[in-house]
C-alpha cells in the first residue's frame, strides 16, 4: 500500500508505522507500538549478552627458585582459574643473575603445563620476553 495509506491506518489505530526491512524492495513496514518494539529488542539483546562468557586472562607469577609448596599453591590457583573458564598466563620473573639460567624457568613452565595437562592446553609455548618468561594456558573444557 502507499505510504500515505499506511500512515493514515497507523494513526487510526493510534500506533506507529515502523520500517522493519529498509533494504527490501519495496521496504517492509509494520504497524506497531514503537516503544514496545524497542523494549522487546533491548530485552533480546540483554538475553544474548547474558549468554556470552567473557574470557579473561588471569596471571600466576613465579620465580625460578620457587619452593615445591609455593609451586603447588600457584598450580592450584591456576587450576581454579582454568576451571572457571579463564586463560592463565604463567609468568616467571627473573632478577639479576637468574637471567643467565633461563632453562630453569623453562623447566618450571614445562612442569606446570605437564601437571595441568588434564584440564589445560598450552596456547603459547614458554618464551622469554625481557626479564620474564611467559606461557599461556587455556582450559580444555571451554574451548
Amino acid at each position: 500500500m502507499t505510504l500515505r495509506d499506511a500512515l493514515r491506518q497507523a494513526a487510526e489505530q493510534q500506533l506507529d508505522l515502523v520500517e522493519v526491512a529498509p533494504t527490501a524492495k519495496p521496504p517492509v513496514c509494520r504497524i506497531m507500538d514503537y516503544g514496545k518494539h524497542k523494549y522487546e529488542q533491548q530485552k533480546r539483546e540483554k538475553e544474548t549478552k547474558k549468554k556470552q562468557k567473557v574470557v579473561t586472562v588471569k596471571e600466576v607469577k613465579l620465580r625460578p627458585n620457587i619452593e615445591d609448596h609455593d609451586f603447588n599453591v600457584k598450580k592450584k590457583n591456576a587450576e581454579r582459574f582454568l576451571e572457571d573458564g579463564d586463560k592463565v598466563k604463567v609468568t616467571i620473573m627473573f632478577r639479576g643473575r637468574e637471567l643467565s639460567h633461563p632453562e630453569l624457568g623453562r623447566q618450571l613452565l614445562i612442569k606446570m603445563a605437564a601437571e595441568l595437562k588434564e584440564i589445560a592446553t598450552v596456547e603459547r609455548d614458554p618464551k622469554l620476553e625481557g626479564k620474564n618468561m611467559i606461557m599461556i594456558l587455556s582450559s580444555k573444557s571451554h574451548n
